[in-house]
């Protein structure tokens, strides 16, 4: 992209390599004077210096003195005059004939200038303005370099340098370069070009520092930056090349921690910086792709960020909500340390803005996906679940919250949509520590969607240990663990007698049929003697399963035997609490009845065994010795059960009873 001919003459023309201009003015005055025997007839001033010139020279080259000149011989050139003194120096080192020194560093000022003392080509043949302007053309907007430095220098020549048009001819050519360096094949080769793939890598600055022209071009004003934007998307480079730019933009101008200290700084100065930061941000969020182009080529941690941004700008409510849908609409690849928590300043967690602005963001994914009427879970919405009960357990410590409030917390999420309760869980037990006096109906409300079957082993057992958890919640847990043990000793049961039935009718098949029998003698040498039915073979692969089934389910008769000693353990302090109350309270002869040959009838055709949920979700503190009964005359069942089966010896092979023959 550079051209080294071009930044040598850019070097070489330079004003601290320019000889004094000054000086050389004053010569080609004198000069003037004796070669036509004139003296000074003009006096200039320009901001707080004076030039005394000739009328001749200056009239015949510029028709903004030829128009003034007629009735005075002194002017004073405006405030805003472009370059100052210094500029209208090297004007006049021009009128008197001269060689202007034109660079890239005083080529937009002198067009300006130019411009404004109408030194066109009407007031003579290749005037200045036409020198200027063929210079910018043929030299500046051929290189990246000087194009980058007449742009800087454009900052104070507004708006004079737009209606020459120097700001958008620079413009339209850094975007077609910038294209052209995207496009070149050679570089594409030997370096790869930067996208947001790159720019989450820890060589970022490495990505930075070799593609200098993306420095450069994040060093403009904004400006001038949105407007290059906007060209590189007309000449028709693809997104994923024009994003890195807006946020490599956006984290040097409003993300970085240089741009937050500046910002500190100046609000104690009156506030200035912030204004900038402010306008910079709003305009980084209008540049910002939308729609599912955006999804896939500005990461979700962007938009989190510049939220965070609008939100401590206080920005109008537009840019809050291009934000906050562009997160909705890939929120499931979100990260819980992108979301927005309180200041630790912050008293009222529940009601901050940060939190209801979480709570919009989630509201707009369910509205989206239609999660409230579509009840079949997927892996998406289980992951935006997830991540929002995650939430949760860092925003619910705060003491001043009610149970109603944290109901609605929860609630925000369709409880069909988690797939798993262990982070609900932890919620709920950070806001129980929190809130020490909740009473036990509060306690029933708040984990009320607490399903202790969608709760991994680990967190199930301590949610029945723990004793901020509500009692119907634990006798709920309790019969879930019941019946599972339940179920698991009874498949092993199934699977045991599945294996000695085949084996025994394979035997009597084998009796039945003689012809099969020396089928299989025939088939395999290696028979079993004894007796004479199956191959040996497929005895000792049958004892070898045996074992492994009987090692497994001992296993898991130990594992379930130390959870049942805990909560036998839980349940006979509850029998005992219970039976005090019952002492103290009167006979009622309804509950006698209840508890009677009847009652029991009742409560069994109402709710049987096998309807666990409905027979769980009935349970009142008035029937809780009950089911305590109950659960203990089970768990001893089972404790007996296993105290019967470790004495059991293993044997080699298969011990079953004889089948007796009809």
């Amino acid at each position: 992209m550079e051209d080294t001919s071009l930044k040598d003459r850019s070097v070489h023309y330079s004003p601290f390599s320019s000889p004094n201009v000054a000086a050389l003015l004053k010569i080609k005055i004198i000069s003037w004077s004796q070669e036509t025997g004139l003296p000074v007839s003009l006096s200039v001033r320009v901001a707080d210096k004076t030039f005394n010139l000739h009328k001749e020279p200056i009239r015949s080259k510029s028709g903004y003195f030829k128009t003034r000149l007629k009735e005075t011989n002194e002017l004073k050139l405006p405030e805003n005059f472009p370059g100052g003194a210094e500029t209208f120096e090297m004007i006049a080192l021009f009128v008197y004939g001269s060689s202007t020194l034109i660079d890239p560093f005083n080529v937009a000022t002198l067009r300006c200038a130019a411009e404004l003392l109408e030194m066109k080509e009407e007031y003579g043949s290749n005037n200045l303005c036409e020198r200027t302007d063929l210079y910018l053309n043929q030299v500046v907007l051929q290189s990246w370099d000087d194009t980058i430095i007449v742009l800087q220098q454009c900052q104070t020549l507004l708006p004079l340098a737009e209606e020459l048009l120097i700001v958008s001819r620079c413009i339209e050519s850094l975007a077609f370069m910038a294209c052209m360096e995207i496009l070149d094949p050679e570089r594409r080769q030997d370096w790869p070009v930067v996208t947001l793939e790159a720019f989450g890598s820890p060589s970022r600055k490495e990505f930075v520092t070799r593609d200098l022209w993306i420095k450069d071009l994040i060093a403009l004003p904004f400006r001038f930056f949105k407007r290059i934007i906007g060209s590189l998307r007309r000449q028709g480079m693809k997104e994923k090349y024009v994003s890195p730019l807006i946020v490599f933009y956006a984290n040097k101008s409003v993300l970085s921690k240089m741009a937050r200290q500046c910002q500190d700084n100046d609000n104690d100065d009156g506030g200035a910086e912030s204004t900038k930061v402010s306008m910079t941000l709003k305009g980084i969020i209008h540049l910002l792709p939308v729609g599912d182009k955006a999804s896939r080529v500005i990461p979700v941690w962007f938009y989190f960020s510049l939220l965070k941004r609008s939100l401590e700008h206080r920005l109008t409510s537009e840019e809050k909500s291009k934000l906050q849908n562009q997160i909705a609409a890939q929120l499931h690849l979100a990260q819980v340390e992108d979301f927005l928590l309180p200041n630790s300043e912050t008293k009222l967690i529940s009601s901050s803005i940060e939190v209801a602005t979480m709570e919009s963001i989630f509201l707009t994914y369910i509205a989206s996906c239609n999660m409230e009427t579509n009840h079949t879970p997927t892996s998406r919405n289980s992951i935006v679940a997830e991540l929002w009960d995650v939430y949760l357990t860092s925003i619910v410590h705060e003491p001043t919250m009610t149970p109603n409030r944290f109901m609605h917390l929860v609630e925000i999420i369709p409880v069909s949509s988690r797939i798993s309760h262990d982070h609900l869980y932890r919620a709920m037990r950070i806001f129980l520590q929190a809130h020490p006096n909740t009473t036990q109906e509060e306690k029933s409300m708040v984990c009320k969607y607490l399903n202790c079957q969608k709760l991994s082993q680990e967190a199930c057992i301590e949610a029945v240990q723990n004793e901020l958890m509500p009692l119907r919640w634990i006798v709920q847990a309790l019969f879930v663990q019941q019946l599972s043990t339940h179920q698991a000793f009874k498949e092993c049961s199934n699977s045991f007698r599945y294996a000695h039935y085949e084996e025994f009718s394979g035997s009597l098949s084998s009796s039945r049929n003689p012809d099969s029998r020396s089928r299989n003698l025939e088939e395999s040498p290696y028979v079993d003697t004894e007796s004479g039915s199956r191959p040996l073979s497929f005895l000792l692969q049958k004892e070898v399963a045996a074992q492994k089934s009987e090692i497994l389910s001992k296993k898991d008769y130990e594992s379930t035997s130390f959870r049942i000693q805990n909560l036998e353990k839980e349940l006979t302090s509850l029998k005992r609490s219970l039976e005090k109350q019952k002492s103290v309270k009167r006979t009622d002869p309804l509950s006698i009845r209840l508890n009677g040959p009847e009652g029991k009838a009742l409560s069994r055709k109402r709710n049987p065994f096998r309807e666990v949920a409905g027979c769980i979700g009935s349970v009142n503190f008035a029937t809780q010795r009950k089911y305590v009964d109950r659960a203990l005359k089970v768990l001893k069942g089972i404790t007996s059960f296993g105290k019967v089966k470790s004495k059991r010896n293993v044997s080699p092979g298969f011990r079953t009873k004889p089948i007796k023959k009809n």
